[in-house]
Protein backbone atom coordinates (compact mmCIF):
# COMPACT_ATOMS: atom_id res chain seq x y z
CA UNK A 1 0.00 0.00 0.00
CA UNK A 2 1.73 3.37 -0.97
CA UNK A 3 0.55 6.06 1.11
CA UNK A 4 2.60 9.39 2.77
CA UNK A 5 3.51 9.47 6.68
CA UNK A 6 2.00 12.99 7.84
CA UNK A 7 3.10 12.33 11.38
CA UNK A 8 4.42 9.30 13.19
CA UNK A 9 5.23 8.86 17.30
CA UNK A 10 5.04 5.79 19.06
CA UNK A 11 1.33 5.50 20.09
CA UNK A 12 0.03 6.55 16.44
CA UNK A 13 0.78 7.24 12.71
CA UNK A 14 -1.23 9.40 10.05
CA UNK A 15 -0.94 8.81 6.73
CA UNK A 16 -2.28 11.33 3.88
CA UNK A 17 -4.58 9.01 2.34
CA UNK A 18 -5.80 4.91 3.47
CA UNK A 19 -7.79 2.86 1.23
CA UNK A 20 -9.60 -0.03 3.14
CA UNK A 21 -8.74 -3.57 2.02
CA UNK A 22 -12.01 -4.53 3.18
CA UNK A 23 -14.97 -5.21 0.32
CA UNK A 24 -18.24 -4.19 0.36
CA UNK A 25 -20.58 -7.21 0.94
CA UNK A 26 -23.95 -6.69 -1.09
CA UNK A 27 -26.74 -5.94 1.27
CA UNK A 28 -28.05 -9.66 0.52
CA UNK A 29 -25.51 -11.68 1.97
CA UNK A 30 -26.71 -15.05 2.94
CA UNK A 31 -27.15 -16.27 6.65
CA UNK A 32 -24.05 -19.02 6.48
CA UNK A 33 -22.06 -15.44 5.59
CA UNK A 34 -23.11 -13.34 8.25
CA UNK A 35 -22.53 -16.11 10.67
CA UNK A 36 -19.16 -16.34 9.62
CA UNK A 37 -18.43 -12.59 9.99
CA UNK A 38 -19.91 -12.01 13.38
CA UNK A 39 -17.95 -15.77 14.59
CA UNK A 40 -14.74 -14.01 12.92
CA UNK A 41 -15.84 -10.11 14.63
CA UNK A 42 -15.79 -11.75 17.99
CA UNK A 43 -12.48 -14.15 17.67
CA UNK A 44 -10.62 -10.71 16.71
CA UNK A 45 -11.92 -9.68 19.93
CA UNK A 46 -10.96 -12.56 21.76
CA UNK A 47 -13.37 -15.23 21.86
CA UNK A 48 -12.46 -18.48 21.57
CA UNK A 49 -14.06 -20.21 18.67
CA UNK A 50 -15.47 -24.18 19.35
CA UNK A 51 -16.87 -26.81 17.93
CA UNK A 52 -19.81 -27.52 20.12
CA UNK A 53 -23.27 -28.92 19.00
CA UNK A 54 -24.82 -31.06 21.31
CA UNK A 55 -25.79 -31.08 25.43
CA UNK A 56 -22.65 -33.78 25.96
CA UNK A 57 -20.31 -31.39 24.29
CA UNK A 58 -21.31 -28.54 26.02
CA UNK A 59 -21.57 -30.13 29.45
CA UNK A 60 -18.00 -30.99 29.35
CA UNK A 61 -16.87 -27.65 28.03
CA UNK A 62 -18.76 -25.65 31.03
CA UNK A 63 -16.81 -28.55 33.35
CA UNK A 64 -13.03 -27.57 31.74
CA UNK A 65 -14.07 -24.02 31.97
CA UNK A 66 -15.18 -24.19 35.48
CA UNK A 67 -11.73 -26.24 36.57
CA UNK A 68 -9.81 -23.88 34.63
CA UNK A 69 -11.60 -20.84 36.59
CA UNK A 70 -11.43 -22.15 40.38
CA UNK A 71 -8.25 -24.31 39.86
CA UNK A 72 -9.55 -27.63 40.48
CA UNK A 73 -10.33 -30.95 39.25
CA UNK A 74 -13.96 -31.91 40.50
CA UNK A 75 -14.34 -35.54 40.90
CA UNK A 76 -17.33 -36.95 39.01
CA UNK A 77 -19.27 -37.07 42.43
CA UNK A 78 -17.92 -33.26 43.26
CA UNK A 79 -19.36 -32.13 39.69
CA UNK A 80 -22.29 -34.15 39.68
CA UNK A 81 -23.55 -32.22 42.73
CA UNK A 82 -22.17 -29.09 41.09
CA UNK A 83 -24.13 -29.44 37.96
CA UNK A 84 -27.55 -30.59 39.62
CA UNK A 85 -27.83 -28.71 42.85
CA UNK A 86 -26.36 -25.53 41.68
CA UNK A 87 -26.02 -25.31 37.57
CA UNK A 88 -28.79 -27.32 36.33
CA UNK A 89 -31.54 -27.57 39.35
CA UNK A 90 -34.72 -28.88 38.16
CA UNK A 91 -35.79 -26.96 40.74
CA UNK A 92 -35.22 -23.51 39.57
CA UNK A 93 -37.41 -21.84 36.67
CA UNK A 94 -35.49 -19.47 34.19
CA UNK A 95 -35.69 -16.36 37.04
CA UNK A 96 -33.77 -18.35 39.79
CA UNK A 97 -31.14 -19.31 37.21
CA UNK A 98 -30.77 -15.95 36.25
CA UNK A 99 -30.63 -14.44 39.49
CA UNK A 100 -27.83 -17.34 40.41
CA UNK A 101 -25.65 -15.69 37.11
CA UNK A 102 -26.14 -12.03 38.26
CA UNK A 103 -26.66 -11.77 42.24
CA UNK A 104 -24.79 -14.89 43.22
CA UNK A 105 -22.34 -16.93 41.01
CA UNK A 106 -20.27 -18.57 43.46
CA UNK A 107 -21.45 -22.18 44.95
CA UNK A 108 -20.29 -23.79 48.56
CA UNK A 109 -19.32 -27.43 47.07
CA UNK A 110 -18.21 -30.08 49.44
CA UNK A 111 -15.81 -32.06 48.30
CA UNK A 112 -14.90 -35.25 48.91
CA UNK A 113 -12.62 -34.78 51.15
CA UNK A 114 -15.22 -32.94 53.65
CA UNK A 115 -13.47 -29.32 52.91
CA UNK A 116 -15.83 -27.04 51.72
CA UNK A 117 -14.47 -25.05 48.52
CA UNK A 118 -16.17 -21.78 47.26
CA UNK A 119 -16.44 -22.47 43.38
CA UNK A 120 -16.86 -19.32 41.22
CA UNK A 121 -19.30 -19.51 37.97
CA UNK A 122 -18.68 -16.31 37.22
CA UNK A 123 -15.47 -14.20 38.43
CA UNK A 124 -16.79 -10.93 38.88
CA UNK A 125 -13.91 -9.32 40.35
CA UNK A 126 -11.13 -10.08 37.99
CA UNK A 127 -13.22 -10.60 35.15
CA UNK A 128 -10.50 -11.15 32.53
CA UNK A 129 -10.17 -14.62 34.08
CA UNK A 130 -13.03 -15.24 32.59
CA UNK A 131 -13.32 -17.66 29.36
CA UNK A 132 -14.98 -16.10 26.32
CA UNK A 133 -16.42 -18.63 23.69
CA UNK A 134 -18.68 -18.76 20.63
CA UNK A 135 -20.00 -21.68 19.46
CA UNK A 136 -22.81 -22.07 16.44
CA UNK A 137 -25.50 -24.02 15.02
CA UNK A 138 -25.99 -25.48 18.87
CA UNK A 139 -29.07 -27.68 19.16
CA UNK A 140 -30.93 -28.23 22.60
CA UNK A 141 -33.04 -31.35 22.18
CA UNK A 142 -35.13 -33.25 24.85
CA UNK A 143 -35.96 -29.89 27.00
CA UNK A 144 -38.99 -27.95 27.47
CA UNK A 145 -37.77 -26.22 24.39
CA UNK A 146 -36.36 -27.56 21.09
CA UNK A 147 -33.85 -24.47 19.38
CA UNK A 148 -31.59 -24.31 17.39
CA UNK A 149 -29.07 -21.00 17.85
CA UNK A 150 -27.02 -19.51 14.99
CA UNK A 151 -24.98 -18.30 17.46
CA UNK A 152 -24.03 -18.53 20.95
CA UNK A 153 -21.89 -17.08 23.60
CA UNK A 154 -20.59 -18.74 26.35
CA UNK A 155 -19.09 -17.57 29.08
CA UNK A 156 -17.26 -20.00 31.25
CA UNK A 157 -19.00 -22.55 29.35
CA UNK A 158 -22.42 -21.37 30.53
CA UNK A 159 -24.72 -20.37 27.12
CA UNK A 160 -25.52 -16.78 28.34
CA UNK A 161 -25.91 -15.30 25.08
CA UNK A 162 -27.79 -16.98 22.08
CA UNK A 163 -28.20 -15.04 18.52
CA UNK A 164 -30.39 -15.61 15.60
CA UNK A 165 -29.19 -13.81 12.62
CA UNK A 166 -30.96 -12.91 9.49
CA UNK A 167 -30.18 -11.95 6.50
CA UNK A 168 -31.21 -8.56 4.93
CA UNK A 169 -34.78 -8.64 3.77
CA UNK A 170 -36.12 -11.02 5.65
CA UNK A 171 -39.29 -9.93 7.46
CA UNK A 172 -39.20 -9.18 10.82
CA UNK A 173 -42.19 -11.19 12.10
CA UNK A 174 -40.15 -14.18 10.48
CA UNK A 175 -37.73 -13.46 12.30
CA UNK A 176 -39.18 -13.12 15.56
CA UNK A 177 -41.45 -16.60 15.50
CA UNK A 178 -38.26 -18.93 14.46
CA UNK A 179 -36.32 -16.88 17.86
CA UNK A 180 -39.43 -18.09 19.67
Amino acid sequence: MNYETIAESNESTVVAEFHSNNEKKSAYESEAELERAFIALLEKQGYEFKKIHNEKELKDNLKEQLEKLNDHSFTPKEWDALYSQFIANKNDDYKAKTRKIQEDPIFNLTLENGKTKNIKIIDKKNIHRNALQVIHQYSNRGGKYQNRYDVSILVNGLPLVHVELKKSGDQRSVQSNQAL
